[in-house]
């Protein structure tokens, strides 16, 4: 399973590595001691608070590949994101270089992001390492468990050229986690004796997480057995199903909105479905399935759209004029598109809503309107007397066609 890119929208709520990691630690699973840093000067301390003699400096942001990544300064050094240091001073002089720096990965796509955060973390004697998910399989509707002994490296690989070392198995929700299923997870990873019962007992308890949070997906990459003997988890990834956040207030505290696109995290506030794309032609749309044939039509006259966004069936004046604000907020929108069917959504309500945002916020781009359905001729009446800058469309097909034109300066 990959994951999504970085600030792609979607039903999910990341968290960092050092939050996900505390979050386990309360269910009794074996992490190392790490200490997160926010900015340069804390480093040093930092490390002095952890056992030594050797110290992981690791870049917080939410997307994978971090150990490969590069950094776009050169100041940064070119050590990647995830670093080993041998002294507090090495920890410091890396903290000075990652921190505000901004971080290209396989998946952060080529703008990259901003390390705002460290987690600096104590080392550890690797003996091996494996790969251990659990997410929310939609076939079964059960929470399922994805092992392989490939640990370390990209799942994605392993899955395409060795598919034969991955073993995956779902739980049954009305037995929950039982004894069994930590026993084919030591057989997976060929433990025995101590660390096989170790294997069983995290089982349990990454499972009990899993469902007690209301996890969308749990990844662990790399699983590692120590020199010691003891099976450590060394990194995770947590994500939550935003569906169940109004149940763990605690869950939502640790959201980091730096990570997340400012214009989604808006749209989430007026419960507007909202995604940010690569496109120049803004578009309000009520419908998944008409936004979805909005974004095509606009394709397929040669442009692309700036934005998926669904106002949804029931929107009133004040949610049309916020996602009307949203989507004027994005410089690269050259053009918009309102493009509303109007059922349970009225014309006029729509219509009052554009107006409302447009006398508030001005309009510095063309704007194409197509109106049908409940009160079509009212809605379209308002925005015929706004005295404002509309032009109006019969159709889809027709809209698009104008907006395009409009916006290539036709």
């Amino acid at each position: 399973m990959g994951s999504p890119p970085a600030g792609s929208g979607s039903d999910h709520m990341n968290i960092h590595e050092y939050q996900a990691k505390a979050l386990l630690g309360e269910f009794g699973v074996p992490i190392s001691k790490g200490v997160p840093v926010l900015k340069p000067a804390d480093a040093e301390a930092a490390a002095k608070a952890l056992p030594g003699p050797v110290w992981v400096v690791k870049s917080q942001i939410h997307a994978g590949g971090r150990g490969k990544g590069k950094f776009k300064e050169a100041s940064a050094g070119d050590k990647g994101g995830v670093r080993i240091a041998k002294s507090a001073a090495e920890v410091a002089e890396f903290a000075k270089q990652m921190l505000g720096a901004t971080l290209v990965t396989v998946q952060t796509g080529p703008a990259g992001k901003q390390v705002n955060r460290l987690y600096i973390e104590d080392g550890s004697d690797i003996d091996k390492e494996f790969y251990l998910s659990i997410l929310v399989d939609r076939e079964t509707s059960r929470v399922s468990f994805v092992v392989s002994t490939e640990g370390g490296v990209n799942i994605e690989d392993v899955a395409h050229n060795t598919p034969e070392k991955i073993v995956t198995f779902s739980v049954d929700p009305a037995t929950g986690v039982m004894g069994h299923h930590g026993r084919t997870v030591a057989k997976a990873l060929n433990l025995s004796g101590d660390l096989a019962k170790q294997a069983e007992k995290l089982t349990a308890q990454l499972y009990a997480a899993f469902v007690a949070k209301d996890m969308s997906m749990l990844e662990i990459n790399p699983l590692v057995v120590t020199k010691q003997g003891q099976l450590r988890v060394l990194d995770a990834k947590v994500s939550f199903d935003d569906n169940a956040l109004f149940r763990h207030p605690e869950v939502v505290a640790l959201r980091d909105e730096t990570e997340e696109d400012a214009k989604e995290i808006e749209a989430s506030k007026y419960d507007l479905n909202y995604v940010t794309l690569d496109g120049n032609i803004g578009c309000m749309v009520n419908g998944a399935g008409l936004a979805m044939a909005t974004m095509d039509i606009i394709k397929l006259y040669g442009m692309a759209p700036a934005n998926f966004l669904d106002v949804g069936g029931s929107a009133s004046k004040e949610k049309v004029a916020a996602a009307f604000k949203i989507i004027t907020a994005d410089p690269n929108v050259k053009g918009i598109l309102v493009n509303i069917f109007g059922g349970i959504m009225k014309c006029d309500v729509i219509a009052e809503g554009v107006t409302a945002a447009v006398r508030e916020v001005g309009l510095s781009v063309p704007l194409v309107v197509r109106l049908e359905g409940t009160n079509v001729e009212l809605g379209k009446k308002i925005i015929r007397e706004s005295g404002l800058n509309v032009v109006p469309a019969d159709n889809l097909d027709d809209a698009a066609q104008k907006i395009v034109k409009a916006v290539k300066g036709g």
